[in-house]
């Protein structure tokens, strides 16, 4: 018999779930810009309110410091694309998982590499003005 424990929990199954949802509603709507922002603001809208404060504003920083990155929903999270689709940064929402936190994460594409080491992710609780600073600078640079 196999461990139940073992592949992917209900929410990573749910993920999954989500992903080819989202993959079947970019074909049939296209990659246009006003798809993934239509996107992004209904995932963002469906979250509760602590985690869609945190979006909204990771949102509002993206468009300012890099309108060249093209929103959508990636796993059901708010994430921004390069002009190749893809994806520089993203918002995971607390929620998500059921976890303490947000996590505002960085994949390859991002142009973070800073020698041997560099960050791909940061654990987010709040949105101050420091921490809008740290998030902007970061974006910008991952933007390139």
């Amino acid at each position: 018999m196999a461990d139940k424990t073992a592949g992917l929990s209900n929410d990573e199954r749910d993920a999954v779930k989500q992903r080819a949802a989202e993959l079947r509603a970019q074909e049939k709507a296209g990659k246009s810009r006003a798809a993934g922002e239509k996107a992004v603001r209904e995932a963002i809208a469906a979250m509760p309110d602590d985690d869609r404060a945190l979006a909204e504003g990771i949102d509002r920083i993206v468009n300012d410091v890099a309108p060249q990155l093209i929103p959508k929903t990636w796993y059901g999270f708010p994430a921004y694309t390069d002009a190749d689709g893809k994806v520089v940064v993203f918002f995971k929402a607390a929620s998500k998982f059921t976890t303490r936190y947000g996590t505002l994460g960085f994949e390859e594409s991002a142009q973070l590499d800073d020698g041997d080491l560099w960050v791909t992710s940061f654990a987010i609780l709040k949105l101050t003005p420091a921490t809008e600073k740290t998030i902007a600078e970061h974006i910008r640079k991952a933007a390139g």
